[in-house]
């Protein structure tokens, strides 16, 4: 794709693009989660399972939201799906924005069924006890496989759709932007279930420290993709860019990847003090490079 395919100017995104970056995040990152609990095939981990599953669905249901609010003109959002000239389905794989679009309609199908069967199975909706049945055993794991390809596509969609654009800061940030907004997705994600674990009885006890040592490993890969973003946007010329008055948010991001080990040694510490700082930085880091572009 050519580095100029969109954005040749800055696009003026304001707060509910932010709220796109991280409730889309969250809801990708829940979902993988609630698919490799699954996957690792532990009854004790059920309860968390659903729990990812419930969450995201619930932070998937603000992002079209806010997309269309983006667009300015709302009621047009459909185009993006539907060629009105031809009659016929307007997908782009060539254009980010194309791939995006059918990308979050995709996984939200998959979030949408996987959460229905979720509170079917805590019985908050028992009419959908069939869709349940349907995805216990091998279905279920096919379905929620791939809707993880989906949910983690969403997870790095975001940052790799700056990183093919000609601005400053998102251009210079390269391949690891990316990976920055997926791991930063993951670890959200991850302090999310335990926020929610940790006010529940149904969590198993081993689950939450699987949660929590998984949280650290997700942590340890986004602080060095950070690292290696700062890196490249600094050969580039463009560090400053994401410095200056965006350091109050730097701070954030560190003490929020800070959070997952600081939570052991300090005497005290609330158990929902680790889980809610982690979130935070997950929101700054996505506030400062959003904002830091164009300024």
């Amino acid at each position: 794709m050519p580095p100029a395919e969109h954005f040749a100017a800055a696009p003026e995104w304001q707060w509910w693009i932010l709220g796109y970056f991280f409730f889309g995040g969250i809801a990708g990152g829940s979902y993988a989660l609630g698919t490799l609990l699954r996957f690792a095939g532990d009854p004790r981990d059920e309860g968390a399972a659903r729990i990812a599953f419930i969450a995201s669905f619930l932070a998937l249901i603000p992002c079209p939201v806010f997309l269309t609010l983006d667009l300015g003109q709302p009621l047009r959002f459909w185009h993006m799906l539907v060629d009105t000239s031809e009659g016929g389905v307007a997908f782009k794989p060539w254009s980010p924005m194309s791939l995006g679009s059918w990308a979050l309609l995709l996984f939200g199908l998959f979030s949408f069924v996987s959460f229905l069967a979720a509170v079917a199975d805590v019985g908050w909706f028992r009419a959908a006890s069939p869709i349940a049945r349907i995805l216990r055993g091998g279905a279920g794991l096919v379905w929620n496989a791939v809707g993880t390809v989906f949910g983690l596509f969403i997870c790095a969609y975001t940052g790799v759709l700056l990183a093919v654009s000609n601005q400053p800061v998102w251009s210079d940030g390269g391949w690891a932007l990316g990976g920055m907004f997926l791991a930063s997705a993951l670890s959200g994600s991850a302090a999310l279930l335990l926020l929610v674990a940790r006010s529940r009885r149904d969590v198993d006890a081993d689950t939450a420290n699987r949660l929590e040592a998984a949280d650290r490993y997700f942590v340890i890969l986004e602080a060095i993709l950070i690292a290696i973003f700062l890196v490249t946007v600094a050969i580039a010329g463009t560090i400053t860019k994401v410095l200056g008055v965006w350091i109050v948010l730097w701070i954030v991001v560190v003490i929020g990847v800070a959070a997952p080990f600081l939570s052991a040694r300090v005497r005290g510490w609330p158990p929902v003090a680790e889980p809610i700082l982690a979130l935070l930085g997950v929101l700054a880091l996505r506030a400062l490079v959003i904002f830091s572009a164009q300024t």
